[in-house]
């Protein structure tokens, strides 16, 4: 919204401002973070009114976990408001990336929505059949990937670029559509699995974007594409007004569910988050790298796969629990040194990303 203003800066020069995608960043990170502390406690406390007994605590989880009973969930609902409402004040709502992300992060936030809803009423962990909620998510993204190839030229749209090898690329045609949907469903319930401990899936999944945000900004500007010999595409930039956002509201919503937690994200926000962070790797066509910068989240899940792909041929568990955080649990790590060591490395994780802008 604010984007149009600088459009009258021929009238009042000081609107030309609005111009810059760096200022609208940083407007966006503060409209998100205050957003998120006004509006924050009065949901913390509707949700924990409305729930009763608030998530369902696996009883054959760590036994500390058990203290956590009755926290409410559904916190996601605090970060997509905040988000939501600062890219609709900041993002320039004329780039068809802006509504593409906001299609992905509202329609995954919706399943992960419903995901909650029905653990709550019933208190359980079934939640939404698998196989359906499966394919409503492979639905939205691979109609999110079909605009994103509709709005980038070609043969870009169709194409797979590989980090530190310039110039390598291979294009695969329509098939994009199942590869980008493949990796925004990916992303989306790996940064699920992730979150399963206070304060543990939000700090990673914001230096993801925040990651993702210099690549998008990088990747929009032809100059620095051609400079460092990355894939330009135009429009991209506008990206990280949104990362921006996210990164705000997500910093609110630790300030509730730093440890101990007052509420818990729940599939409402780390599928939606996972979702978007996906979408963007598919806009910027950095999907390979997506695999180095959410790295952990990427563990999370190959831990539970392997878990479950063990225990059926063998009846043997390779981790003591899945996902892997709750096998350091069990090994006797306190959940504070679960999280802090996971964030450390998802850090790394992100710098080796952005190492691959350079070496090629």
């Amino acid at each position: 919204m604010f984007a149009f203003l600088a459009e009258f800066s021929g009238v009042f020069s000081p609107l030309n401002i609005f111009r810059y995608i760096t200022f609208r960043t940083g407007g966006a990170i503060f409209t998100a973070l205050i957003f998120v502390f006004l509006f924050g406690p009065g949901l913390i406390q509707l949700l924990r009114l409305k729930q009763g007994k608030g998530q369902p605590i696996r009883a054959d989880g760590p036994e500390t976990h058990l203290a956590k009973k009755g926290t409410p969930t559904m916190g996601g609902l605090m970060i997509l408001s905040g988000l939501l409402v600062a890219t609709l004040l900041w993002a320039n709502l004329r780039s068809p990336y802006v509504w593409i992300l906001l299609f992905v992060l509202l329609g995954f936030g919706a399943i992960g929505f419903y995901d909650d809803y029905l653990k709550v009423t019933k208190q359980t962990h079934a939640g939404f059949s698998s196989k359906a909620r499966l394919a409503l998510e492979f639905l939205i993204a691979g109609l999110a990937v079909t605009a994103v190839m509709m709005v980038t030229r070609e043969p870009l749209n169709t194409s797979i670029f590989f980090p530190f090898i310039k110039d390598l690329s291979i294009n695969i045609g329509y098939l994009m559509i199942l590869f980008g949907a493949f990796v925004i469903v990916g992303s989306g319930n790996a940064v699920n699995l992730t979150d399963g401990l206070d304060g543990l899936a939000i700090v990673p999944v914001m230096i993801a974007a925040g990651t993702f945000g210099v690549i998008a900004y990088l990747s929009g500007n032809a100059f620095f594409a051609n400079y460092l010999q990355i894939t330009h595409v135009p429009g991209t930039g506008e990206i990280i007004v949104i990362i921006g956002a996210l990164i705000g509201a997500g910093l609110g919503f630790l300030w509730f569910n730093a440890p101990p937690a007052h509420i818990f994200m729940g599939d409402t926000g780390s599928l939606a988050l996972g979702g978007l962070i996906g979408t963007i790797a598919v806009a910027v066509k950095h999907e390979i790298v997506l695999l180095v910068v959410g790295g952990l989240f990427v563990l999370e899940a190959v831990s539970v796969i392997v878990q479950v792909v063990s225990f059926k041929l063998t009846g043997k568990r390779v981790f003591r629990m899945a996902p892997i955080h709750h096998h350091f649990e069990k090994k006797g790590w306190s959940e504070p040194q679960v999280v802090v060591r996971f964030w450390i490395i998802a850090f790394v994780l992100a710098l080796a990303g952005l190492s691959t802008l350079k070496l090629r």
